[in-house]
Formats: structure tokens, C-alpha cells, sequence
């Protein structure tokens, strides 16, 4: 968990399910004010000093493929390093430079240039889909091809080459291993169903299908399906690749036009800034109800979950007078209204103003807004 600055996204409160690439997203999030919480639900298990890689690598130099298709970033510069770290690097930079290479997107294509190479063609969609199909179109009746997986690899895509006449080897380089922190999953998977998240960002298919499984097996899982249904925590994904989990639900999560770190950083950000949903202009400044804190007048205000159920039902009403019983209604395990009474009271020292929650005699509780005509 992180200290959040001030910026665009004081209050927010966000979590990162992502293992690999995570400290550029928790990083910037940061930098903008927000709280982060980052559960990994995978993490990368390299195989870089597997005997078995470099056993497929030397296979790989003594009988060159024709094609090699690239499919992550991280996965070829982790062939490349292990090769290096056993002196095979150049052997097999020399063998590629004799292939066709094929990217499956931008950041595959990225790091084969860094590694001193130039592919033949990179697929739009970045989708090792579409790069079989291409092959496929452009025929492989008896060529020879090497796959690099990924860590969630489909086995029917190198079949369909092999059923259209290729030899297919695959190179594993490293795969998916559980979360490194299971309690720490279910525990903010339990955040976001409470509403307690403002957002979660995923980066990978597998790590957000994990997320969906981990739901499930901890009991959670309609919880946490209501939350991104309600549209009360903002569901995010690098590409359509990585919303695939969801949308296969009927869920819609928001996918920026350009399937980037870069971009899902801007696009997270814009919305949260703009979604005021949840805020009303009061006379002490604008008060904004985030996932597990306010904003009043810029100032970020902490909240536990009782102070912030109450303090969101008042900013839901608008000002008009909301009752005991309908703020009891809303408290998490409370069970008579004294406990509204504790708890409005504990609301009014953590916001520092008590005059903003004012006391309607026998009727309840309401926000002091800058709204003519409601009664004090």
C-alpha cells in the first residue's frame, strides 16, 4: 500500500493487479495523488537458466526455423539474455538474422530491433491470432517455425499450423506462477466489492482471469461482479486482449485507443478526474466522495468505511434531510441508531468542519450545501 500525494487523483484509491511492468503503473498513479494498491494475482516465473531453454535454444541454432514468430517483449530479451549468459548470443542473433521474424505487436517488434534485428511483419491486433492466421495465408506446407509463449499460450493456435503443414516448435521462456500474495488478492478483491477502490487496471489476459478465479474460490465473486456491473469501480484494461476475461462476462471495461502503459495511465486518470458523480458543492468547497477517502476543498480527508457510508449517503441526497433509519440502513454491521450517532460524530472530527454535517432535530442529518430553500 501507498502514501498518496496531492495531484489530479488525491483521494482516489487504485489497484494494480499486474506482477511484471507494475512500479511504472504504481509509480504514475502516485505522481498524480493516488493511493495504490498493488495485488499481483500472477507473477512471471522465468525460466532464463532452465537447462531445458537452452537446450531448445541450441536446437534452435543447429537447425535454423524459417519462421520465428516474437510474441512478448519481455519473453525474446529473456531468450536473448539466456542465450548470452551461456555464450550462444551470437550463434543465435546470426541464426535469426537468417529467419523471417514475426512480431505480434508493437513492443514484441520493439525489442527485435533493440536486440539488432529487423522483422518481416508485425500484426495489428497484437494478437498471436492474427500472426497465424498471416502465415497461414501466406502458406506453410513444410516450413519450419519457432513460437516464443507467452506465459498463457494456446496450444490450437501452433496445431492449426501443424494441421496446414508446418513443423512447429514452441520456446518457453517463462510461464505464469500463482500470486505471490493470495491473502493480499483476496483482500482486495474484498476492497473493491466493498467500493472501497476507485479503479482497477489490469495488463495481462491471464492476470485479470485470475483475478475472476481467485473471486471465486474465496467466495467473492458476486460481490466483485456487482461492483464492476454498477460501474462504482472503474474496471480498466491495457488492450482488448487483456478485457477478454471480462467482456466474454458482458462486462465492458474501458480500453484506451492505444494499447499502452502510456495510454491506460491518461485514460484512468481523465476519467476518475471527470466522473463527479459522487460530489457536490457544499459551503465549506467542493466535496468529493472517493473509493476510501474524501475531498473537501482539495484537501484529502481519510475516512473509515462507517464515516464514508454515511458521509456518501449525504452527498447522495443532495442536501435534503436523510433519516437515522436510512443512514443505519447503510452502516456495515451496525444495529441500532446510536450507532449513526457515534459514527456522524467520528465523520465530523475526521472532516475537521462539523458544521458541514448539521443535525435536523427529529428528522436526521443533511450537508450544509450553498442550495437556497432547505430547511436547517
Amino acid at each position: 500500500m501507498s502514501t498518496a500525494r496531492p495531484g489530479p487523483l488525491s483521494g482516489c484509491t487504485i489497484a494494480v493487479t499486474a506482477h511484471r511492468r507494475a512500479d511504472d503503473l504504481i509509480a504514475a498513479f502516485e505522481r498524480r495523488g493516488a493511493k495504490v494498491l498493488h495485488a499481483p494475482t500472477l507473477q512471471i516465473v522465468p525460466v532464463a537458466d532452465d537447462h531445458a531453454l537452452l537446450e531448445a535454444t541450441r536446437r534452435v541454432i543447429a537447425n535454423p526455423p524459417d519462421d520465428v514468430v516474437v510474441t512478448t517483449a519481455v519473453g525474446f530479451r529473456g531468450w536473448i539474455e539466456s542465450a548470452d549468459s551461456a555464450g550462444l548470443a551470437a550463434d543465435l542473433l546470426g541464426t535469426l538474422e537468417q529467419s523471417r521474424i514475426l512480431a505480434r505487436g508493437p513492443k514484441a517488434r520493439g525489442a527485435i530491433r533493440a536486440a539488432g534485428l529487423v522483422e518481416h511483419w508485425s500484426a495489428r491486433s497484437e494478437t498471436t491470432a492474427e500472426v497465424v492466421d498471416w502465415l497461414r495465408d501466406q502458406g506453410v506446407t513444410g516450413r519450419k517455425i519457432v513460437v516464443q509463449l507467452h506465459g498463457l499460450s494456446d496450444p490450437a493456435l501452433q496445431d492449426s499450423l501443424r494441421a496446414a503443414g508446418a513443423s512447429v516448435r514452441g520456446l518457453e521462456v517463462y510461464r505464469w506462477g500463482p500470486a505471490p500474495d493470495p491473502a493480499l488478492v483476496e483482500r482486495t478483491i474484498g476492497q473493491i466489492g466493498a467500493g472501497a477502490v476507485d479503479a482497477v487496471v489490469h495488463t495481462s489476459a491471464p492476470g485479470a482471469q485470475a483475478m475472476l478465479d481467485s473471486a471465486a474460490l474465496t467466495g467473492q465473486y458476486d460481490a466483485l461482479i456487482a461492483a464492476l456491473k454498477s460501474g462504482r469501480v472503474l474496471n480498466a484494461c491495457v488492450g482488448p486482449v487483456t478485457a477478454g476475461p471480462f467482456v466474454n462476462l458482458g462486462l465492458e471495461p474501458l480500453v484506451p485507443d492505444r494499447f499502452r502503459l502510456g495510454a491506460l495511465i491518461r485514460i484512468v486518470t481523465d476519467r476518475l478526474t471527470d466522473d463527479n458523480a459522487r460530489s457536490i458543492e457544499t459551503e465549506h468547497g467542493q466535496l468529493v466522495i472517493r473509493g476510501g477517502a474524501a475531498v473537501l476543498d482539495g484537501v484529502v480527508l481519510p475516512l473509515g468505511p462507517g464515516p464514508r457510508a454515511v458521509l456518501a449517503a449525504l452527498v447522495a441526497a443532495g442536501g435534503d434531510v436523510v433519516s437515522r433509519p436510512a443512514l443505519l440502513a447503510v452502516l456495515p454491521g451496525a444495529e441500532d441508531v446510536h450507532a449513526v450517532e457515534v459514527t456522524v460524530n467520528r465523520l465530523r472530527t475526521a472532516i475537521g468542519k462539523p458544521e458541514l454535517v448539521r443535525t435536523v432535530v427529529r428528522r436526521g442529518y443533511r450537508l450544509a450545501v450553498e442550495t437556497a430553500g432547505i430547511p436547517s
